[in-house]
């Protein structure tokens, strides 16, 4: 809670309830109420619209959460939507937060949805700079906007190294890449979602802040933000088209590799085949002279040529006749 000041202002009370907090604020007329919730109850939410006569669509946005960065006006009570985010470096992923902001002339009111952004730096920095803090509601709005912003910076370079890791995943041949890669482009979905509304929701804001007269210098300040949203919306467009051409190279290189090894098979098919051929040439080959020889074998009393001078002889020419003749069939046709 902070008295109004014609130069600056600073905290003097830290309520333990938000009935406390009204009470106060009734006894400081031109004071400012700072109220930060993380994750409130319904009753809790419709308390403070009650009090603050809060929008009840904008309400009804903070209770369900998963909203779209954005920005309206309802009356003289701004709500302000923003997606907040870390890196997580040991799970070397991006984890979003959502914050809602109601911004009045007498109060700011913050609903946490997700443990990003860490709201008592911003707190730590309005009480450390009491010229800006002097500048109302609307300077502590910037602040959390420039909190926010300046948290996208770490997931920037965390995203950066995971886009380098990846590139030498995809050529060292890992085949968990493409999981990997594909994770990675949906949480850059979502950091585009986070980040390019941004950029229209700040210029708004400026032309919003200049046509009620906001302090020029908040605006400028506004402007600093807005330079950074632009420059981090278009480094998270430049890692969404790194990650699709990243995903086509792994898949022509898994490509090359399926082909290859197809390849290699259809080798080892054809020398399997090729062996095979030969086995059953010998096969057949040695099957001729077995088969004559089996039946001149065969224990009757009464078969021709059993008796006859020329019989043995013919056997024996008949099997390497048919035996020769096989083996240049085979010959001819490559198998042997």
């Amino acid at each position: 809670m902070s008295p109004r000041r014609p130069q600056w202002r600073r905290r003097v009370s830290t309520p333990d309830s938000l009935a406390e907090t009204f009470r106060q604020l009734r006894e400081y007329p031109d004071g400012m109420a700072w109220i930060g919730l993380h994750r409130p109850t319904e009753a809790e939410l419709l308390s403070l619209a009650a009090e603050f006569d809060l929008h009840e669509l904008a309400v009804e946005d903070a209770l369900e959460a998963h909203q779209r960065p954005k920005l309206e006006r309802y009356g003289d009570t701004l709500f302000v939507v923003l997606r907040a985010a870390r890196y997580l470096d040991a799970q070397e992923e991006v984890d979003f937060g959502e914050l809602h902001v109601f911004v009045g002339k007498d109060f700011l009111i913050t609903v946490r949805h997700g443990a990003a952004p860490d709201l008592s730096a911003v707190r730590r920095r309005m009480e450390e700079t009491p010229e800006l803090l002097a500048l109302g509601p609307e300077a502590a709005l910037y602040a959390i906007l420039d909190a926010v912003v300046d948290g996208y910076a770490p997931v920037v370079a965390g995203v950066q190294n995971d886009i380098d890791e990846i590139e030498t995943e995809v050529f060292g041949g890992d085949p968990s890449v493409s999981r990997r890669i594909y994770e990675l482009s949906r949480e850059m979905v979502e950091f585009q979602r986070a980040t390019r509304p941004l950029v229209g929701m700040l210029h708004g804001l400026i032309s919003g802040f200049a046509k009620y007269g906001t302090d020029e210098e908040l605006q400028r300040y506004l402007r600093d933000v807005a330079d950074h949203v632009t420059h981090t919306s278009e480094r998270v467009d430049g890692f969404r088209q790194a990650l699709a051409d990243i995903l086509t190279v792994n898949a022509t290189l898994v490509t090359q590799q399926q082909n290859a090894e197809m390849r290699a098979l259809a080798e080892a098919g054809f020398e399997q085949n090729e062996e095979i051929k030969k086995i059953s040439s010998w096969a057949a080959i040695l099957f001729a002279p077995t088969l004559v020889g089996t039946i001149y074998g065969m224990n009757f009393a009464q078969m021709p040529e059993l008796r006859w001078a020329f019989g043995y002889p013919f056997a024996v020419a008949l099997m390497a006749i048919v035996c020769v003749s096989l083996y240049f069939i085979f010959k001819r046709r490559d198998w042997l």
